[in-house]
């Protein structure tokens, strides 16, 4: 695609697009709102499928079974938002991290991923968000390299630049594939996790307000995330981050509503946890600031109605 084309694909959709969810929702509490989130926003969101992705830590044996107890938690998500209608379009991952940057690891996700953006051009690109490794992805855009030209990536992974530490969570799971995203040429968006997105988070009282109670969908997110948080800090003040939904929200970030953003050159990401740049080399989206009542008041809204 041209560059003007391509600095076009960095800039907040103005429209309804069409969108894929590649999720990790068994990992943590909020993925859960992201999904929900997505299908409570329909006038611009058109969900084209929902992909399991991997994750290793103490609520998983390994990475096989993290994807396998997200696969399962999106069912549920879609279920208690009233979209059974897309069980069809929810897809397993990956069920290994890659081993290099050159062999993808073939998963119905990935391939689900490398087909669809066939159907797309750089014009009208399709927009895949990513709340988990970027494992999935990555192996889709080896599979099939023409998705640099017909999609646009928007990952919450990664610190702040500025902390020069990539080992966050969805980042250092797999870096083989976040070097393959980062370096590839594809249009990515990255919403940082420490030091930016990690700002956007909720307390009981929050919940107990605006969720509970207020329907089927509402009550669970309100208390799973209560239970979540009650498990170590009963009797404490505490928050819950819950930053996995503003990478959908960058969708929906018409005239910088939500977040701040600015061009930068795409990092290059070592195996040794910190961040390099070369400042030839081609741009990213960098979210660098969450409206985090803003976005709490939209959310809270549309996921009560």
């Amino acid at each position: 695609m041209t560059n003007e084309q391509y600095l076009k694909n960095l800039t907040v959709p103005t429209g309804p697009v069409d969108v894929v969810l590649d999720t990790d929702a068994y990992n943590e509490i909020d993925d859960q709102y992201a999904i929900a989130y997505m299908l409570r926003a329909g006038e611009k969101l058109n969900v084209k499928g929902i992909c399991a992705a991997p994750f290793y830590n103490n609520k998983s044996s390994g990475p096989e079974d993290g994807m396998i107890k997200s696969y399962n938690e999106i069912f549920k998500i879609v279920k208690l938002a009233g979209r059974e209608d897309l069980n069809p379009m929810i897809y397993q991952g990956s069920t290994q991290y890659m081993s290099d940057e050159k062999t993808p690891v073939i998963s119905d996700s990935a391939k689900f991923m490398a087909d669809l953006a066939k159907e797309y051009t750089a014009e009208k690109p399709l927009y895949i968000v990513a709340i988990g490794a970027i494992t999935n992805v990555a192996s889709a855009l080896l599979l099939n390299p023409d998705m640099k030209e017909t999609t646009v990536i928007v990952w919450l992974g990664g610190h702040a630049h500025h902390m020069n530490n990539t080992a966050e969570f969805n980042m250092r799971q797999d870096i083989a594939a976040t070097r393959v995203v980062f370096g590839c040429g594809v249009p990515v968006v990255q919403l940082p996790c420490g030091g930016i997105v990690d700002h956007f988070t909720v307390s009981r009282w929050e919940l107990e307000y605006w969720l509970k109670g207020k329907n089927d969908l509402s009550e669970y997110l309100a208390q799973n995330t209560i239970n979540e948080a009650e498990s170590y800090a009963a009797g404490k003040p505490w928050t819950r981050v819950i930053w996995d939904v503003t990478a959908v929200a960058w969708l929906l970030n018409d005239n910088g509503r939500f977040m701040t953003e600015e061009l930068r050159h795409s990092p290059i990401v070592s195996y040794d946890d910190h961040y390099s740049f070369d400042y030839t080399r081609h741009f990213i989206k960098y979210v660098s600031s969450i409206k985090r009542d803003a976005l709490f008041a939209d959310l809270f809204d549309r996921l009560t109605k």
